[in-house]
């Protein structure tokens, strides 16, 4: 090894090695266990055996691989969102928030040591080849996820349009695992999408990356010009929504509420908590709003919901959403990536936190889901994850099913909203 090779992989060490002296000392408690002699020796012990790993190892190891390994697996006993990004997959990560990159245009998490899709994205390779949410990624190109990061996996899954990458999947109700092809392309994420049902104007926010307060604004200008004065409300589909940026979420509900607290974050010191609050001026001036949920709404999506419905701005229709109530703050460190980490928990107006509870709708209708398929689209929700935050308001609760017919015809869901906007039918009769 090189003096300059070994002098990168030395500042590199030193430079976790205080970042993780910096986390440690920002969350010590007055436990025995926590003094500052005690977290010497043990990052003494860790300096031993990565030592002891690349002298003795029956091969030469990857130095840096080690690291970043030992970095994510410090994080993932932490919870199910904290995690490090490399150079590469920080600057992936900024330009998956800006709507648009190369690969298949799946949202997944890691679960279990394998890739859990949470969503197919509307209009994607991913949603033509047939994914669906809860399909388990086994393997890519035939290399098996087992050990690999969630950011390693998602990394092999991008790339240049128009390469190909076959993915190993296993579905609940599908005996064997299969191989499904899939060609690569520029994913455009669409965040809001929009059509006129009579004199109703539904509106469907499929993510909340940076173009969905745009997005948003842009459609109520169509839907107001084409149906006009006779329009007798609104529907906002936030179903299978799985969040996004916190920004976005506030500046949505914005759009809606003409006072009042939206939402507020609070982490482990009082000195961190934060109040985001509506601006005057509702965009809809005042008219009936129906917002759909599901087990696949989350995040964003459920800070959305959580203060339209506290502030009674909207009636809450669907199924009980996935119950992620934490907040998950992106450090930069410098060349070497970044951290994403669980900050704080955020709350409702009415200072309830969804945190692996979920939000519960007003009215519960449940979407009748085909033969066969029940077990594959029932969604277990936060409360599921390892090492996921306990619930600091009441019992935990279990998700609710993620299936949305691609037909509107067949959407119970959608269908109630839109005779309960009618008045065709009154609440509390679902």
């Amino acid at each position: 090894m090189t003096r300059n090779k070994r002098l990168r992989i030395t500042s590199f060490l030193a430079a976790v090695a205080m970042a993780v002296m910096a986390l440690w000392s920002a969350s010590c408690t007055s436990a025995a266990t926590d003094t500052q002699t005690d977290i010497y020796r043990q990052l003494n012990l860790f300096g031993d055996v990565f030592d002891r790993v690349r002298a003795q190892y029956v091969e030469q190891p990857d130095s840096r691989k080690m690291i970043e390994a030992a970095i994510n697996g410090m994080l993932a006993a932490l919870d199910p969102h904290s995690s490090y990004m490399n150079a590469k997959s920080f600057r992936q990560m900024q330009v998956q928030t800006r709507g648009e990159f190369g690969g298949l245009g799946i949202v997944v998490i890691m679960e279990n040591g394998v890739i859990k899709v949470v969503s197919p994205i509307d209009d994607t390779p991913a949603q033509r080849a047939g994914l669906m949410a809860g399909d388990l990624i086994t393997a890519l190109d035939g290399v098996p996820i087992m050990g690999m990061t969630q950011n390693e996996a998602v990394e092999k899954m991008q790339g240049p349009p128009g390469t190909s990458v076959t993915l190993t999947v296993r579905r609940s109700g599908v005996d064997e695992p299969f191989d499904v092809r899939i060609v690569r392309d520029i994913i455009h994420v669409k965040a809001v999408r929009w059509s006129v049902e009579g004199d109703i104007g539904y509106i469907r926010i499929t993510t909340f990356s940076e173009q969905a307060q745009s997005g948003l604004e842009n459609v109520l200008e169509a839907i107001q010009s084409e149906i006009g004065a006779k329009i007798r409300g609104y529907v906002l589909d936030l179903r299978n929504n799985p969040g996004g940026l916190l920004d976005q979420a506030v500046s949505v509900s914005d759009t809606f509420l003409n006072r009042g607290e939206i939402v507020s974050t609070r982490g482990r010191n009082a000195q961190d908590t934060r109040r985001f609050d509506a601006r005057p001026g509702d965009r809809l001036d005042g008219k009936p709003l129906v917002v759909l949920i599901n087990g696949g709404s989350a995040s964003a999506s459920e800070i959305v919901a959580g203060a339209l419905q506290d502030h009674r701005r909207a009636t809450i229709i669907g199924t009980r959403s996935f119950g992620k109530g934490s907040v998950q703050t992106i450090i930069p460190l410098g060349e070497e990536g970044a951290l994403r980490l669980t900050t704080a928990r955020y709350y409702t107006p009415s200072g309830r936190s969804i945190q692996a509870q979920g939000i519960v709708p007003d009215v519960r209708v449940e979407q009748i889901i085909p033969e066969g398929e029940r077990s594959h689209f029932a969604t277990k929700g936060e409360a599921s994850l390892p090492n996921h935050l306990e619930s600091t308001d009441g019992a935990e609760e279990s998700g609710s099913a993620s299936y949305v017919p691609k037909d509107k015809k067949d959407d119970i869901q959608l269908n109630y909203a839109l005779r309960f906007l009618r008045g065709e039918i009154s609440r509390g009769h679902g």
